[in-house]
């Protein structure tokens, strides 16, 4: 028998948009695109990829969705406000969706890992996630609804040798994804890591060979529409009981 004191089925999509940083190419842009598709108004944060950010937003509203492209560097302290205040007045409604995406590698080997390597990495991809999420977490707990997404990697959860700085920043976000989450689930606002592991894009290209395919499981590399589509659950109304959960996408890297 239904439950008859239970609430009525929110509206899905809320009344908001979603927020994709690093949403100009590769999987961010597999992402913004698929959060389109699923309902979203989407702002494709970038930084310097204007032109990339300025054609995903023209392939989302081609399709019939309705996008904008936000500009900023996620690694400034200013970034969260500047930015969400662009997107909500582009968007007409609140961030009730975060995918933390934007990244970078500075790779070298820890005897010679500079400061400046380390903390561009550390700056970017775990602060910055961190200070993200908590201009987010103001609206979606007014709201009482919100979900956000932190693409982490497989190189958190083991190690890859030269990216020492890469992979603290992601077993931080992890962590940090955990904690966050358990902080504020009653709220009705779920967060969740994706760890992919070697995708093909553009940046990877020269990376990814015969050696590495062989190392892994699925003898492959993955698609920005594959973690794209794991986040794309994770977002959906049906994920609203995950929370706290790490989603690897690696082809069985890390099994």
């Amino acid at each position: 028998m239904p439950d008859a004191g239970a609430a009525a089925p929110r509206a899905w999509p809320p009344e908001g948009c979603a927020l994709v940083t690093g949403g100009s190419r590769g999987i961010g842009a597999a992402i913004a695109r698929g959060l389109a598709a699923d309902g979203w108004a989407v702002a494709v944060g970038y930084h310097s990829g204007a032109e990339a950010a300025d054609r995903v937003v023209d392939e989302i509203t081609r399709a019939g969705g309705r996008a904008v492209a936000v500009a900023g560097d996620v690694a400034a302290p200013d970034a969260p406000e500047r930015v969400f205040e662009a997107a909500e007045s582009a968007l007409g409604g609140p961030v009730l969706a975060l995918v933390n995406n934007a990244g970078i590698t500075r790779d070298n080997l820890t005897p010679s890992l500079t400061d400046e390597e380390w903390e561009a990495v550390i700056d970017t991809n775990l602060t910055a996630a961190f200070r993200f999420t908590r201009r987010a977490l103001k609206g979606m707990m007014r709201a009482r609804t919100g979900r956000i997404v932190n693409i982490a990697s497989v190189s958190g959860l083991r190690a890859n040798p030269g990216q020492s700085n890469y992979a603290a920043a992601k077993a931080g976000l992890v962590q940090f994804t955990r904690t966050a989450a358990v902080e504020v689930a009653r709220r009705g606002v779920t967060i969740n890591a994706v760890a992919p592991g070697f995708i093909a894009t553009d940046m990877t290209a020269e990376l990814i060979g015969p050696e590495l395919l062989a190392a892994i499981p699925a003898k492959r590399a993955g698609t920005p529409e594959e973690v794209a589509a794991c986040v794309r659950f994770l977002v959906s109304q049906q994920a609203g009981y995950v929370t706290g959960a790490v989603l690897t996408v690696d082809g069985g890297l890390a099994a």
